[in-house]
């Protein structure tokens, strides 16, 4: 559920916009002026802010600079019952990912929102992937998902390629058990986590040709692929 913070000083549309991104499965935090709504950004986390332009104690291209410097990737989208085409470019300018004149559609809105927050997610996806891993002598392929040491091919089980691909984004870090079992296994259980200890044990093996690598357990806490220089 994608958390939104909406900050809007009028109590009648923020209610009903607050009530109507709920009904549409968004998790939303309303804040009615600039001063509460930094504060929520610095005790939540949130997907998107839907800021309003005119606000009782700071306006909204003020405020969206005040909560970029709490949360700089935080993208957000002005509303505004001004139509000037100056308002609207400095709202771009300004960092805002989408601008929106009252009055509001709310049908449109969630079209928007839905839009903007799968873009961004795909944005993030692409900006994220990574094809290889270079593990010591080893190189773990996304792409063809196999593993190979001075190129001969190694082969894994879906969970052990699973597995190794989380320590391996997180080399030389600590990947607990819960974050292991959930994205592993998609379950934090007692019997996942006994498989758990066999996955590594058959990792240990795969990577046994180079002596620099090793999958350390922590005790209670969960297990690192370590990588000596």
């Amino acid at each position: 559920m994608y958390k939104l913070l909406l900050v809007e000083d009028d109590n009648s549309l923020g209610y009903l916009l607050s009530e109507y991104l709920g009904m549409k499965d968004f998790a939303v935090t309303w804040a009615k002026d600039a001063a509460e709504a930094i504060v929520k950004t610095k005790t939540n986390v949130f997907d998107l802010a839907i800021l309003d332009v005119m606000l009782p104690d700071m306006d909204g291209f003020e405020l969206s600079q005040k909560i970029k410097g709490v949360n700089p990737e935080l993208p957000f989208i002005f509303l505004t019952a001004r139509s000037l085409k100056i308002d609207v470019l400095k709202g771009f300018s300004m960092g805002a990912v989408d601008y929106l004149k009252k009055p509001i559609d709310e049908e449109e809105l969630v079209v928007r929102i839905n839009a903007l927050l799968s873009r961004l997610v795909q944005d993030q996806e692409e900006e994220e992937h990574v094809s290889r891993y270079e593990i010591g002598d080893y190189v773990l392929n996304m792409d063809n998902f196999d593993l190979s040491y001075k190129g001969q091919p190694i082969k894994l089980t879906g969970k052990e390629f699973d597995l190794l691909a989380l320590l391996a984004k997180n080399k030389n870090q600590l990947c607990t058990h819960k974050e292991i079992l959930t994205t592993v296994w998609d379950k934090n259980d007692y019997f996942n986590k006994k498989s758990l200890n066999v996955f590594v044990s058959h990792l240990r093996k795969h990577l046994g040709k180079d002596p620099k690598l090793s999958i350390v357990n922590v005790s209670r806490r969960g297990f690192m692929l370590r990588i000596e220089e």
